[in-house]
């Protein structure tokens, strides 16, 4: 089953050439889409010369955003253009490491699931940012899995995985960080078979380039609570 990794990059040339490399050393049957975010720090002409170059012994597929629209505009972008029948986020700045790709693929291509998510609350050695970050991920875990009946760890994790005709079914619209409520909320709305699998996680901190922030948290809030709100089943056919 062919998986397409989506890596929504925005000035990650520091550490985006080392999560091309790991992904390099998965046995999967693969393509990764780098959805530049609009950097100005070199990345594009990067990875416009490792395609040319052919670096990486898969397909490797550039799309750039001339200006920044993004977390959720990135990924959209990515999603969009996947060709795999089943899609999985990777960040580029190695918070998440690719090795745990595995893992969270499989109960799809087990045929066992339809969504997965990495959960980084379950495995318990994963590092946080700071507390209040924990603390802000678990309260808005906590509302999805309250207002829509499922129960999420982590629904602020990276690492989410779809059959790609589900994930395009989703209609997803947010551009920032909230995207990650929105799919989320729709995953559970939409009562798609899902799994949560332990992955382990180490959080940069504000200096090396960490970009979420307690506004993003405040949005996520407000998102899940507009999706509560005004989500309807005929929205999705």
């Amino acid at each position: 089953m062919k998986t397409t990794i989506v890596i929504p990059s925005y000035n990650e040339m520091r550490t985006l050439p080392a999560v091309l490399k790991a992904i390099a050393g998965l046995q999967l049957d693969k393509e990764v889409i780098v959805v530049d975010d609009g950097s100005r720090d070199g990345t594009r002409e990067w990875v416009e010369k490792a395609i040319a170059a052919g670096e990486f012994p898969f397909v490797l597929k550039l799309i750039k955003h001339e200006k920044n629209k993004g977390k959720g505009g990135a990924l959209i972008t990515g999603f969009n253009a996947a060709a795999g029948e089943m899609v999985i986020v990777q960040d580029a700045d190695l918070e998440y490491d690719p090795k745990y790709i595995l893992d969270v693929v499989r109960p799809i291509a087990e045929g066992r699931a339809d969504a997965v998510f990495g959960s980084r609350m379950l495995s318990g050695r994963s590092e946080t940012y700071n507390q209040l970050y924990l603390a802000g991920n678990k309260f808005l875990s906590f509302l999805v899995s309250a207002l829509f009946g499922v129960k999420m760890s982590d629904s602020y994790t990276c690492y989410k995985a779809f059959r790609t005709p589900l994930l395009r079914r989703l209609a997803l619209v947010s551009n920032g960080f909230e995207i990650e409520a929105e799919i989320s909320c729709k995953t559970a709305f939409l009562g798609l078979r899902f799994e949560e699998v332990p992955i382990v996680y180490t959080s940069r901190s504000r200096q090396e380039g960490k970009k979420i922030n307690y506004k993003d948290a405040v949005k996520g809030v407000l998102k899940i609570l507009q999706m509560r709100l005004f989500l309807r089943r005929a929205d999705f056919h």
